[in-house]
């Protein structure tokens, strides 16, 4: 049986190996290879707009709606956007947490922190995280018109659910160790093919 001052030495070592461990895995997350790879659930002021692609394509309800909420100084933005992790490292990659940015055109819409731990497994490994975006395209881009806005929300799907050359998003991963958040220094941008950002 270890004696008490044993265990006093012993425990500060478990410490650093755990920290090492989960730094590892944070080092190995960010030498992942992340994709856009799809868009999902795009709703815009109520509307379902996944596969409405101009508002030639909307029926009257449908265009009321979103005249509506135009007109009451609102226009409520929501979709997924999965991203696609793959680990070209040997050993597992991981993270706790995640901030994000979304663009739309170049132009900062929304932030976010997804706060679920992703942990990938090793030597080719996939893992999708999907990030859940809320906006509000009126208040966001108050200088556009209706038809500007509108026109706006329905061009983020392309064809096969692929994400449009209009959207793109920047993360940022971090990992705990103890209490202590240790994040990745900078935001890596992501497009549709995979790649390890910039």
């Amino acid at each position: 049986m270890l004696k008490k001052s044993s265990l006093l030495w012993i425990m500060p070592l478990l410490l650093v190996s755990v920290s090492c461990t989960q730094l590892k895995q944070m080092a190995n997350f960010t030498k992942c290879q992340f994709r856009m790879s799809s868009v999902q659930n795009t709703n815009l002021a109520g509307v379902n707009v996944q596969q409405i692609k101009s508002l030639s394509d909307m029926n009257l309800l449908q265009a009321g709606k979103l005249t509506a909420a135009y007109a009451s100084g609102t226009m409520p933005l929501s979709l997924t956007i999965n991203v696609d992790a793959q680990n070209p490292n040997d050993a597992t990659a991981a993270m706790n947490k995640m901030e994000w940015i979304l663009l739309i055109e170049g132009k900062e819409i929304v932030t976010g922190t997804l706060n679920d731990r992703i942990s990938i497994a090793p030597s080719g490994g996939t893992a999708t995280i999907p990030v859940q975006i809320n906006a509000d395209l009126r208040k966001i881009m108050a200088k556009n018109s209706m038809d500007e806005n509108i026109n706006l929300g329905l061009g983020l799907v392309g064809a096969g659910n692929k994400p449009s050359p209009k959207l793109s998003l920047k993360i940022k991963p971090s990992i705990m160790i103890g209490s202590l958040t240790v994040p990745y220094p900078g935001y890596i941008t992501l497009s549709t093919n995979f790649g390890t950002g910039s």
